[in-house]
Parts: C-alpha cells; structure tokens; sequence
C-alpha cells in the first residue's frame, strides 16, 4: 500500500505516482550485476528468515576407540560425541531513494515514466554492501567473511628459481609453468593430506585477474599448444574449475596476492542473507517521497573450514 500521498494536488496524481511506484520496484529485482561475484561463488542461505537477530549452528565430533578385549571383560572404552555451537551476528543493510513533488508532476504532465535509475542505484548499492560483507566481513560487527577468514588454514606458495629475493621467487610472474603447476598442485594436496581425505573436493579454485590471465595465455610448455589453465584442468582430477576474482589481489598476508582453494558447496559455507532487498513503503518526507530499503545480512559461515585453503605470495 503507498500512504502519505497528501501533498499530490489530485487523486490523479497520486494514483499516477502509486501506479509508477509499483513498475519501478518490479522492474529494480530485474538489474544483474555479472561483475560482483559474491553471490555467484558462494552458496547463498536465506534459511534464518528475516526475524532473526543471529544464526547458529552445532558442529558434533566422535570421541573415544575400541580395542580387543579379553573374554568377560569389564574394561570397555567408552564412545561418545561431542558438540559444539557457533554463532554469527544478523545485521540490517539500509538506504532509501526518493522523488521530489516536482518530480512526479512533471512526469505525470510529459506522460512519462519516473527516473527508473534512482531504484537501479539503490538496489546497486546494497547488492555492492553485500559484495563488501561477503568478501571480507566486518570487524566491527563480528561478521565474517569469505577472503579472509581466521580459521580457513594458510600458507605461502614455494619459492622458484628465478627472481631478486624470497619474494620476487614466489611470484608466477617470474616462474615457469611447471613450477605454476607445483604451486597449485601443492595447495589441493595440503587439504587433502591435512584432512586425511575427508576432504577431497572437487575444489574450486579463485585467483587473482592477473594470474588468471597469465596461465590462461601462457603455454604449458614450448611442445604444446595447451595452455597452463588447460593443463590443470586436464590433469588435476581434484579441480574442478578456476575463476579469476580481482578481490583477491592484496588479499594475502603482508599485502600479498592470494589464491583460494575450496569446494563450493553449502554443506562447507554459506552467505547468510536472512532478507534479500526489499523496498518498504513511500514516505512523504518535506517535498520528497521517500522509498526505504532494506535488507539482513549473517556474513560468511564456514562450517568447514579446513575444505579450504588460502594460499598466498603468487
């Protein structure tokens, strides 16, 4: 329902800014945004709903062994399970846009349609707050992120054999392809060997735009026309694609390029968001009616962490 219509002149126009009110909100949830990728890598929940103030999630472990006894034996091991629980904060995102008495006069004058770009902005601008939360979290507010999360395991890649100092070597600026090939390699296998293959993908892999398009134009060696990315995706069964993302520049530790392993499931993480956008009723504010919008985010849980693995220093 629209309200606070009082300062329109006439029923005509009031009927007229409801009627545009209503093809602006539709024609909003129709925007893409291909450029944030968020939402594309990582399985979204909307689960919580959007009365909750906070998610949370039990993770139970088996504890205790058996062993051979002896015949009449009072001396059985015990077996159990533990659990733990975790919780992560639900937070509001909000903005408003709006459209002055002249606005909607004059447009209803020319027959025209009111500025759609204004609800465009809006719905960019929470679907960017979103890209935001998703990829790093917020301190602040205790939600975490998908970039840089404190118990997903790290390491650096290995030094090549080329480059001025410990640095410059683990750049694949200055490594060859099978040495490329060794650092990838080398990261899906700390996963599985950590996790004594309970987990074993198949993982996706997200690296920076940059190294993304070296192994996609570089040869896998001077014989072949297969590219380094080609390569991998051949001959590496645990893989199962690999996506450039720009966040992941600087991402690392000291300000270093980042690469990040992990198997896109939900299952292993979610991106809570218990309200997706939402634009509330108008609100006659002085000369401007005023559309709010809202939306309730709960950030990035992994509930598995070691499925993952940041490796940084490319």
């Amino acid at each position: 329902m629209i309200r606070n219509l009082s300062n329109l002149d006439s029923p005509a126009q009031g009927a007229f800014f409801a009627k545009q009110l209503e093809h602006v909100k539709a024609q909003t949830y129709d925007v893409d945004y291909p450029e944030l990728k968020a939402r594309k890598l990582i399985p979204v929940s909307g689960d919580a709903g959007p009365g909750a103030t906070s998610i949370t999630y039990r993770q139970y472990d088996q504890v205790g062994v058996m062993e051979l006894i002896a015949d009449y034996s009072n001396a059985l091991k015990r077996v159990d399970i533990l659990g733990s629980e975790f919780t992560s904060p639900v937070k509001s995102i909000g903005g408003a846009y709006g459209y002055s008495l002249q606005e909607i006069r004059s447009a209803q004058m020319a027959n025209l349609n009111l500025d759609q770009r204004k609800a465009n902005a809006a719905r960019r601008a929470f679907e960017e707050a979103v890209e935001r939360i998703a990829k790093t979290g917020n301190a602040e507010t205790g939600l975490k992120g998908f970039l840089n999360h404190a118990n997903v395991p790290r390491g650096d890649v290995a030094q090549g054999a080329t480059g001025a100092d410990a640095t410059a070597k683990r750049l694949w600026a200055n490594k060859t392809p099978a040495e490329i090939v060794k650092d990838i390699s080398a990261g899906v296998a700390s996963i599985i060997s950590t996790t004594n293959e309970v987990e074993a993908g198949p993982f996706t892999l997200v690296i920076p735009t940059e190294q993304y398009a070296l192994i996609a134009s570089t040869k896998n060696s001077e014989s072949s026309d297969v590219t380094i990315l080609e390569f991998v995706l051949k001959s590496n069964p645990w893989i199962a694609e690999i996506v450039p993302w720009h966040a992941l520049k600087g991402a690392g530790s000291g300000g270093t390029d980042r690469m990040l392993f992990y198997t896109r499931h939900p299952d292993k993480l979610t991106l809570e968001i218990p309200q997706d956008f939402e634009q509330l009723n108008v609100q006659e504010v002085g000369l401007e009616f005023q559309i709010p919008c809202h939306g309730r985010i709960g950030g990035v849980i992994w509930y598995r962490p070691y499925s993952a693995r940041y490796v940084d220093g490319l």
